[in-house]
């Protein structure tokens, strides 16, 4: 294309209008069941796995938002074969067949930490250079230690902008030595897991060894562990902040991907906003996701709990209680809880959670300055927040690109009329069907 053909800026598309999040009026209770589609944390992992494993594998249940379909985009460019079995659907199922990993391609990380952060070691073991860089976001999300990390193990990494930071670029040279790592998680518990799912293609494999004084999102490197040793991996957890992962192959497998239970939070949270019961299937009996503490936390607050079989219920009144919490282990529901929060009968402290500040956006600076945009009280703490109920007036909610900021605010519009959410489309990150899906919720 020529310069003069180039369109001039100023035709850029304008922004599409708000969404007004449903407003409910009456005193019909919900009464709703919600297939909710599968994890992106479980579909990721399992999708990097079955790219490094000894034999073709079949991911079963895949979700298909924007953070899997890039990851999925960035494993065909290293030259992995990934078959999309069902195009279309929320939901498909993906063969994946392993190949020699190549170099020469660039990674679009979109605002996806697990592509971001689990692909660099990955990309150390392809054939030449892996440039990564993403969204504007993206770019100021800390990388450091895990950059940091692969050039202990003699990965050359070169910095294409600020150290640290997208854009960079991983040297591979087709294997890494391995042997083991100090480095600060404190920022992400993804430093770790993007370390140990590619440990054990290492020729020595792995010790990854937690030096910071917190180490964020637990059960997301349980999960990883877990993963892992369902591939055959052998990983040796028994001593605190050091997770050893012993070289060998990971194993091909058919595996189905759990629905994403913090994906349910906002549904099973509007239960007890409104009164009645929502109910979503295929509810694990264990599980190492975040989201399975749902349950405990919705009861504190008020609600009802019920597991039958692998349906899970969450009955409410419309009351709902404050409480003081430790979200440490599970951070990724604390825009889904602080949006409770702002709607119950007392108030609410929410600690543990200062890395929040590295998500997709500050989210406690988000979720203090849009609870009090709508004229509640939220203040931030230097790991929370405290949430003080106020009566609140609809308006326009900011989401900063953050899905979770999206649902946290639909769940508030249930109460307070007006709300109208910025970017609703932000949500197909991992849920691509919000707006439908909350919509046939309420009826």
């Amino acid at each position: 294309m020529t310069q003069a053909s180039t369109p001039p800026a100023a035709a850029a598309l304008p922004e599409p209008a708000p969404w007004p999040a449903p407003h409910v009026v009456d005193e019909r209770p919900l009464d709703a069941t919600v297939e909710v589609p599968g994890s992106k944390s479980l579909t990721n992992r399992y999708l990097v796995l079955a790219a490094l494993s000894d034999g073709p594998g079949v991911l079963r249940g895949a979700l298909r938002s924007r953070d899997t379909v890039l990851m999925g985009a960035a494993l065909r460019g290293l030259g992995v074969g990934l078959d999309d079995v069902e195009p279309g659907s929320p939901t498909t199922d993906l063969d994946i067949t392993p190949h020699t990993l190549r170099g020469g391609v660039s990674i679009d990380c979109g605002l996806a930490g697990t592509v971001m952060r689990f692909l660099p070691a990955v990309a150390a073991l392809a054939d030449g250079p892996v440039r990564f860089d993403g969204d504007p976001g993206a770019r100021i999300r800390p990388m450091g230690p895990i950059l940091s990390a692969l050039r202990t193990l003699d990965v050359t990494v070169r910095a294409d902008g600020d150290p640290g930071l997208l854009p960079f670029t991983v040297v591979g040279r087709g294997r890494v030595r391995g042997g083991s790592v100090d480095l600060d998680a404190s920022a992400s518990s993804q430093f770790v897991s993007g370390l140990l799912l590619a440990a054990a293609r290492f020729d020595q494999g792995l010790t990854v060894r937690h030096t910071g004084s917190t180490l964020p999102s637990l059960p997301h490197i349980e999960m990883t562990v877990a993963v892992l040793r369902a591939a055959g991996v052998e990983v040796d957890t028994t001593r605190p902040a050091i997770w050893r992962v012993a070289p060998g192959p990971i194993r091909a497998r058919d595996v189905r991907v759990e629905p994403d239970l913090s994906n349910a939070a906002p549904f099973l949270c509007a239960a007890m906003v409104v009164g009645g019961t929502v109910s979503v299937p295929g509810w694990p009996t264990s599980t190492t996701q975040p989201g399975g503490l749902l349950p405990e936390i919705l009861t504190a607050m008020g609600a009802s709990t019920r597991l039958s079989g692998d349906l899970m219920s969450v009955s409410g009144t419309g009351a709902v209680h404050g409480v003081d919490l430790d979200l440490h282990d599970a951070g990724e529901l604390a825009p889904t809880i602080a949006a409770l929060a702002a709607l119950a009968d007392s108030p609410t402290r929410l600690r543990g959670i200062a890395h929040l500040r590295g998500h997709e956006t500050d989210r406690l600076a988000a979720l203090a300055t849009e609870i009090t945009r709508l004229g509640g009280q939220a203040e931030q703490t230097s790991d929370g927040l405290v949430i003080t109920p106020r009566p609140m007036t609809g308006t326009v909610v900011r989401t900063y690109h953050d899905h979770r900021m999206a649902t946290a605010a639909a769940l508030i519009g249930l109460r307070v009329p007006g709300v109208l959410v910025e970017d609703v489309a932000t949500t197909s990150k991992t849920l691509p069907d919000f707006v439908g899906m909350w919509e046939r919720m309420l009826g």
